[in-house]
């Protein structure tokens, strides 16, 4: 099977090695030159993905991927076409769709008679049937349904797992018709190593599906955010307390911790507030969640009582740790907090250094120059929980941001210590 897939970035990329890999012939489509290059000389331009750089340089060098930016191009010989453009929001919260509008226009122009086209960018729910398939009739003149096929399949992988987790998760289809349905069902049975396939009743089933799952996710934290606001309130450890909750089979309390980030959790609870306008449970956790990184400043201020000119050297820019990636980070939210209460403020992420910090418009810091007073933990980093007092002269308040420092460790060092629920 001829497969392109458009947008090669840090999800696209890996299907296209995936799919490629499993015997399809695979162009990679991207807009940016740098990335169509880096491809077609076999070195992605992120390396932290695991078994990436290998699969791809294999499947480069076998001739089974190639890279363009000549999307209509491409798709005019393709027999399925997988969409992975990266959509966001727009600063009110709205969906952006400026690039996957772009990005149909090409595919419409090329899609040939009998291909199918299956969107995996996730989308509002009703995107793909109102808005991406009748954007596909204009372009290539024909009928969606009836002279090709379209369906909506989520992307359900994460940055550091991808290949694990397309074999590990269902992969969900749903189509305009049962005949699109079908013909995404064959292209992912055929090309995703023997992941479970699930024929879903319509293209709308299968984006509320992805909508759900993760906005579930961002109201269980801000759950997980009240209880440990409450427990502080209360002098109770609130990881004690959802171990013991989740020991109950129907209890899933997630971990909190200083907001949320990523590419998926604070943004697609936005794309369900698009359509269901009352939706008030969603929009009061999505509140809960950006609230968290001034919470964090009232906890450093309960334990130095002022922090006016107090030097603070926030740990980790990424969003998740032990990876090189800051999409919707909430460092920035916290040094803009604590900067608010008087504080000045420093970076530490040794996955970025000083000058990928500062190309995030932080200022960068070192852990051992005795500068901080007080620390922030922010991203759970393998070398931050190794952290010892004696390393860090002078500072005198650590929070910890995502319950994972050992208290008796700081004070036992003469280190004031506090938490998100500790």
């Amino acid at each position: 099977m001829r497969v392109c897939v458009v947008g090669a970035g840090r999800m696209g990329l890996p299907v296209a090695v995936y799919m490629a890999a499993s015997g399809a012939d695979v162009v990679a489509c991207d807009v940016d030159e740098r990335v169509v290059a880096s491809i077609a000389a076999g070195r992605p331009l992120f390396d932290d993905e695991p078994g990436l750089v290998e699969a791809l340089a294999e499947v480069v060098a076998g001739g089974r991927l190639r890279a363009s930016q000549d999307t209509t191009g491409s798709v005019r010989d393709a027999d399925a076409v997988v969409v992975l453009v990266r959509m966001v929001t727009t600063s009110d919260g709205q969906p952006d769709y400026r690039n996957l509008d772009a990005a149909t226009a090409a595919i419409g122009a090329g899609v040939r008679p009998g291909a199918v086209v299956c969107y995996e960018t996730t989308l509002p729910v009703g995107d793909t049937r109102r808005r991406f398939a009748p954007a596909l009739e204009r372009a290539s003149g024909m009928l969606a349904g009836a002279d090709f096929h379209v369906c909506f399949s989520p992307e359900r992988v994460s940055s550091g797992s991808v290949f694990a987790d397309l074999r590990r998760y269902p992969k969900i289809v749903g189509g305009l018709t049962p005949e699109c349905a079908e013909a995404g069902r064959r292209l992912y049975v055929e090309h995703l190593g023997g992941a479970d396939v699930w024929e879903l009743s319509s293209c709308e089933a299968a984006e509320l599906t992805k909508v759900a799952e993760t906005t579930y996710r961002d109201v269980n934290i801000a759950l997980a955010n009240e209880f440990a606001r409450f427990a502080d309130e209360c002098a109770v450890d609130i990881g004690e307390v959802i171990s013991a909750a989740n020991s109950q089979p129907y209890s899933h309390i997630h971990t909190p911790g200083l907001g949320v980030g990523g590419h998926c959790i604070p943004v697609y609870p936005h794309f369900f507030m698009a359509r269901a306008t009352d939706a008030r449970l969603v929009r009061t956790a999505r509140r809960i969640n950006e609230e968290m990184p001034a919470y964090a400043v009232t906890r450093l201020r309960s334990l130095l009582g002022t922090l006016d000119g107090c030097r603070v050297l926030v740990l980790g820019l990424s969003y998740r740790p032990n990876l090189r990636e800051s999409s919707h980070s909430t460092c920035p939210d916290l040094v803009r907090a604590l900067r608010e209460a008087g504080s000045e403020v420093r970076v530490h992420d040794d996955l970025f250094g000083p000058d990928g910090v500062a190309a995030h418009g932080l200022p960068p810091g070192e852990i051992d120059d005795g500068w901080a007073e007080a620390l922030v933990l922010h991203t759970a980093h393998g070398r931050y929980l190794r952290l010892t007092p004696a390393e860090v002269a002078g500072v005198r308040a650590v929070v910890d941001g995502r319950q994972a420092l050992s208290r008796q460790v700081w004070e036992h060092g003469g280190v004031a210590f506090a938490g998100v629920g500790r």
